[in-house]
């Protein structure tokens, strides 16, 4: 039986999130994940922008660097901009926190499988996800499943 490689937009927490002693462990996982060729890594400009912005660790930015080669970098569209202010016109999120709904709208018209996100005040939210699949539904788009790296795991018994 052939593996499904899923397709997954990872946002800088989880890069991030390698410097973290919360998160540290299940970052690097993934990351592993990636690196092994069960995931399709997903990035984006938002996601370098906020890697290269001033007080990102070192070994932040060398994963970070690392990471390019494993991954497909999707640009910001018009379109993606256009479903972003669909999310923050819904008031899911203000506009202070729009980044993170380009985040999500980045990998929603690029058909990514899965986000993966450390930030659950605004993304892997229980409230927020189905909020994100309305909009994404009233907007021609398929739904997106939005996960922390602690729930992903992966089945290399295939």
């Amino acid at each position: 039986m052939k593996k499904t490689i899923k397709k997954v937009y990872c946002d800088t927490s989880v890069i991030g999130g390698i410097a973290d002693n919360e998160f540290s462990e299940y970052s690097k996982r993934f990351l592993t994940f990636v690196k092994s060729g069960f995931f399709n890594l997903v990035l984006s400009p938002v996601v370098d922008d906020e890697i290269n912005s001033e007080g990102t660790p070192e070994e932040v930015i060398k994963e970070y660097e690392n990471l390019i080669k494993y991954s497909e970098i999707v640009d910001v569209t018009q379109e993606a901009i256009e479903l972003q202010q669909a999310y923050l016109n819904a008031k899911i999120l203000t506009t202070k926190w729009e980044d993170d709904a380009l985040h999500v709208s980045l990998a929603s018209v690029n058909n990514c499988d899965y986000i993966v996100s450390w930030n659950f005040k605004h993304i892997v939210n229980f409230q927020k996800i189905p909020l994100y699949n309305a909009v994404n539904k009233l907007n021609g788009y398929g739904e997106i499943q939005i996960f922390s790296p602690l729930e992903l795991e992966v089945n290399d018994e295939e």
